[in-house]
């Protein structure tokens, strides 16, 4: 995107079933730049909270709350008062890489960027709030602004707060390139990988390194470990599963003459599904502790638990799609086309919850592809109004949907 077009405020696009107005629109993108000009990082997001909470304030909501820190509670009241309640989720957080856009509001922060959408997810929320408000849901709307996503900590802490509680489904969504405008992905089953980290600290005996007989050697340890990972993939995991082992940091040693007595090692553990993710682990302990025995070495593993994998329930995924279908046309919906090993707290909801995590396409034609986490990522605004229309409508089904099973 060039700098005279970003300055142009685009347009809703032109579908059917948007009900995003003009003035609306241009608040919105407004709002989403405000946003992108000034990123704050995870659990720091203290301006951004503010804006977020002076827009939903001219909503004429009944109740808007801050939870978590810097997490954002709003309830859009529904038609009925004892129908179930749903809701939407937008993430605020943003990462630290220094911005290469050039766009004209492009971060003043040095060195902390939206490089993920997160100003772009927390805008259609918002947005999506708005649409619900002038066309209400059977039952009341939830809408979640949630902090520290990047770091995985968010979701849990608003479920720790209870706000959740009784809550009957959920969505939300994340700006996709790979995705022209108009496009949405919306379907059951996997669509991001657990994203668990690993220490393997191996304990040897040092010497000298004119004499390594008089040593337990866990630089060697270490290199025969590294080999022996890589056979947890391709020779355990069902290779219909995907997975990532990735041993991404080796710390050894202080001179090239001394053999040292320890070596860490450090990584990722990637899975789409529960099955496989405790595959990994029981794996990873296995061979960090046979490996290090046949060396003379004591293996200590450490594995930290991240998120889980993100898995779209059958029903979420059919209302989000019959959304995308209402609001954009039945060309709208495309399938996912790939696996996604990258991590998303939204998973974390979606243990207790049903729900549909959905992509919405966010490059224009004739664009070319700029990944997330990138200097240089930027989305097409139109994705904004489009992501709101999606998700408003997705909870005006499902409200309506469970309302239905519940009478």
């Amino acid at each position: 995107m060039n700098k005279a077009s970003a300055m142009k405020t685009p347009a809703p696009a032109a579908h059917a079933g948007l009900r995003v107005s003009a003035e609306l629109g241009v608040r919105l993108v407004a709002l989403r730049r405000d946003l992108h000009q000034h990123p704050e990082l995870s659990l720091n997001e203290e301006r951004s909270a503010s804006v977020l909470t002076d827009f939903l304030s001219t909503l004429d909501l009944a109740n808007i709350t801050r939870v978590a820190g810097t997490g954002i509670v709003a309830r859009v009241a529904g038609r009925n008062p004892d129908a179930p309640v749903v809701a939407i989720r937008g993430d605020i957080d943003a990462l630290p890489i220094h911005e290469a856009t050039g766009l004209p509001f492009a971060s003043v922060n040095a060195g902390v960027m939206h490089a993920c959408g997160h100003d772009v997810h927390a805008t259609w929320t918002v947005g999506a709030a708005a649409l619900l408000r002038a066309d209400p849901a059977e039952g009341d709307v939830l809408i979640i602004l949630q902090p520290a996503e990047e770091v995985g900590r968010g979701a849990r802490a608003l479920l720790d707060a209870g706000v959740l509680t009784g809550v009957q489904a959920i969505f939300g969504a994340h700006v996709d390139r790979r995705f022209t405008v108009g496009q949405v992905v919306a379907q059951a089953g996997p669509l991001a990988a657990s994203a668990d980290t690993f220490e393997i600290e191996l304990l040897g005996r040092g010497a000298h390194a004119a004499r390594p007989h008089e040593a337990a050697d866990p630089i060697v340890g270490a290199g025969a470990l590294i080999m022996a990972l890589q056979t947890v993939v391709s020779r355990r995991v069902n290779p219909v599963s995907p997975a990532v082992l990735t041993i991404g940091s080796i710390v050894a040693g202080t001179a090239s003459n001394i053999i040292p007595d320890r070596a860490v090692l450090r990584g990722t553990l990637r899975a789409a599904d529960i099955e496989t993710r405790e595959l990994l682990h029981a794996e990873l302990r296995s061979i960090a502790r046979h490996t290090a025995a046949a060396h003379g070495l004591e293996a200590r593993v450490d594995i930290d638990e991240g998120v889980p994998p993100v898995i779209n329930s059958a029903d979420a995924a059919m209302w989000a799609a019959d959304a995308a279908d209402i609001v954009l046309g039945s060309d709208a919906v495309v399938p996912f086309g790939t696996t996604n090993m990258a991590g998303e707290d939204f998973a974390c909801y979606l243990q207790t919850i049903r729900g549909c995590f959905l992509r919405i396409g966010a490059r224009r034609e004739g664009e070319r592809f700029i990944p997330a986490h990138s200097p240089e990522f930027d989305v097409a605004e139109e994705a904004i109004a489009i992501g709101a229309a999606v998700l408003a409508e997705s909870a005006r089904i499902a409200s309506a949907t469970l309302a239905g099973a519940t009478r």
